[in-house]
C-alpha cells in the first residue's frame, strides 16, 4: 500500500517543506539529492521541529537532530534517540509513503 506525500519537484533543494500526513505533519526534504520524510515531532516531549542551520531544532526546548539520519545532536532528548523517518519510494515523480510492501 502507498500514500502520496508530495511531488518530488515541489521539495525544496534547501530546507524542508511541511506536508500533512494522516492528521499530523512531516518534514519532506532532500539529503544528497535523495527525498526524505521525517515526523515533525521532537523525541523529548513531542514538540514541533523547524529546520535551522542544517539541522532540526525543537521549538519547545531546543533539542537538535541531524538532517542526514535524525540522530540527536544535543538537548534534552535522550542521547541515543533518532527521529522517526517514514518509509518512502519515488514513483512517477511523486514521493509516496509505503507500508506492508
Amino acid at each position: 500500500m502507498k500514500h502520496p506525500l508530495i511531488k518530488v519537484d515541489e521539495i525544496p533543494e534547501n530546507g524542508t517543506k511541511l506536508v500533512e500526513f494522516f492528521g499530523r505533519e512531516v518534514h519532506v526534504y532532500k539529503t544528497n539529492g535523495k527525498p526524505r520524510a521525517v515526523a515533525n515531532t521532537c523525541l523529548h516531549f513531542g514538540g514541533p521541529l523547524s529546520c535551522q542551520d542544517g539541522k532540526f531544532v525543537c521549538a519547545w526546548h531546543g533539542a537538535e537532530f541531524a538532517l542526514e539520519d535524525g540522530s540527536r545532536l544535543q538537548g534534552p532528548a535522550p542521547s541515543n534517540s533518532r527521529l522517526m523517518f517514514l518509509s518512502t519510494v519515488v514513483e512517477d515523480g511523486v514521493l509516496n509513503y509505503i507500508w506492508g510492501e
